[in-house]
């Protein structure tokens, strides 16, 4: 491990109070899954995580998330970061030698095995995040994102690492921290025993590559607009029929582009 400044937060949920006080020594289950977060902002976490069925989840050690704050590791009196891009250009880049040592920080007692512990940087120009990236991550040990800011991170580290460069969509953020939270979302919810219910995750959106169909509760007529009579007939048969064509229809019409995948896997292109 690269020599360094150790520095290093903890998050777990202590009962009454606010995220950011969340810091502190974790319940964790044995074997529970663990984020471990490199970023400039670790104030920034646990953020909506530490709310609803994921912060439950945290508090009870299903799940946890550590930050790792890479100003600690930073160059010189003043804890630089970053510097000017090589060749010139506009912004600044994240140094080579910094990141490395927080990242070695990051993968302490990690497997070697990338499919056991994935390492990602969050980057617009990585692959796209979807619902299978999602399950893959939640079948792992753990993970470590590192989330970048300014104009990047230096190319040396991230081949040097063999980092995986992941996305959260055709946009740019100013940081990695809210695509990052918002893949452990959807990562942890996947978790045993986060959600309570794993029919949950089994008929929603993207869980068979359709769209999920619409829902309703009660009362069953609401400004003149009724629940479809098929849902109240207690029929499952038909319920389950009514479904699915709401789901392909919905994918039809909404995303294309999920409708062909998904046609070609039936192979019906």
């Amino acid at each position: 491990m690269s020599e360094g400044p150790k520095s290093h937060g903890r998050l777990s949920i202590r009962a009454s109070l606010v995220p950011r006080d969340l810091m502190g020594e974790s319940p964790t289950l044995a074997q529970a899954w663990k984020a471990r977060i490199v970023t400039l902002f670790p104030g920034a976490f646990p953020g909506v995580l530490g709310e609803s069925l994921t912060g439950k989840a945290l508090q009870e050690g299903l799940w946890s998330l550590e930050t790792i704050d890479l100003r600690t590791f930073g160059a010189g009196r003043h804890r630089n970061v970053d510097d000017t891009p090589t060749g010139g250009g506009a912004g600044m880049v994240l140094r080579p030698d910094v990141v490395s040592r927080a990242l070695d920080e990051g993968l302490r007692d990690t497997p070697r095995d990338r499919k056991r512990w994935p390492l990602v940087y969050l980057s617009p120009r990585g692959k796209r995040f979807d619902q299978a990236t999602a399950r893959s991550w939640a079948a792992a040990d753990g993970i470590t994102l590192l989330c970048g800011r300014f104009e990047g991170v230096d190319q040396r580290v991230l081949d040097a690492y063999e980092i995986e460069e992941v996305s959260l969509g055709d946009f740019v953020l100013t940081g990695g921290e809210i695509a990052a939270q918002a893949m452990i979302d959807a990562t942890v919810r996947l978790l045993p025993g986060v959600l309570g219910n794993q029919a949950s995750t089994e008929e929603e959106s993207f869980s068979d590559g359709l769209l999920e169909h619409p829902q309703f509760t009660r009362p069953n007529a609401w400004r003149g607009r009724a629940v479809p009579e098929v849902l109240l007939s207690g029929h499952h048969a038909k319920i389950a029929e009514w479904r699915r064509a709401q789901a392909e229809a919905l994918t039809q019409e909404r995303r294309p582009d999920l409708w062909r995948d998904w046609l070609a896997r039936k192979g019906e292109a």
